[in-house]
């Protein structure tokens, strides 16, 4: 007989991970075709879209579908990853993160600094990789655009990108690191437990509102 946990807490609902396991997807297979691009060493990494000629068509239009999925990540979660004062005081406490010292740092909202911060490197890096992208987008773009302004232009989306990439390796790992967290965004829910230790301020904030194991804000 199946019995039903009375322990979870909703983190994510139905679109909110949909929303962002779209965005994963276009953001892999937009890193892999563009280092593929970038550097002959990483050249195969264009069998994924059928070829060099295919990567270099592929490669901006999915460009701009994870840029439009990541606006709807930007509309939902915006006020929910404004920094506070307690984020700065978490971020100078690093040392008590990486030991695990959770008891020593100020009580979490729903996301923490590291998360809040990420989550705004990535709101700038995509903004720049759309603009720079779309100057050197051959052959619709480009042609109109000065040689001078496509070159720093290329130079910016090869930084941005850099950024990016090791700040999404960082959040995987963090995700795998932190046990009982990749089930928010595989099943949308989270222990009572993973809530208290890791995220506080929020769970008080659900017990406050009675939403304990369905609602959702």
């Amino acid at each position: 007989m199946m019995t039903i946990r009375t322990d979870l807490i909703q983190r994510y609902n139905a679109s909110d991970r949909a929303n962002h396991w779209f965005v994963a997807i276009t953001f892999i297979l937009l890193a892999l075709s563009g280092l593929a691009l970038f550097h002959p060493a990483f050249f195969f990494f264009t069998n994924l879209l059928g070829g060099g000629p295919w990567t270099r068509i592929l490669h901006p239009f999915i460009g701009i579908a994870m840029f439009a999925g990541f606006v709807g990540m930007m509309v939902r979660f915006w006020n929910v990853n404004r920094i506070t004062e307690n984020d700065r005081k978490w971020i100078s406490q690093v040392g008590d993160v990486i030991n695990n010292r959770e008891e020593n740092l100020p009580p979490v909202g729903r996301y923490n600094a590291g998360q809040k911060y990420l989550f705004w490197t990535m709101v700038v890096c995509i903004s720049l990789l759309l603009i720079t992208g779309v100057l050197i987008w051959q052959p619709y773009f480009a042609p109109y655009v000065p040689i001078v302004a496509i070159r720093i232009a290329v130079l910016v989306h090869a930084l941005a990108a850099f950024i990016i990439i090791a700040g999404i390796i960082v959040h995987i790992y963090a995700a795998i690191w932190v046990q009982g967290t990749l089930r928010a965004m595989t099943r949308g829910t989270v222990t009572d437990a993973w809530a208290r230790q890791h995220h506080l301020d929020w769970y008080r904030e659900i017990k406050n509102k009675g939403s304990h194991g369905h609602d959702h804000y």
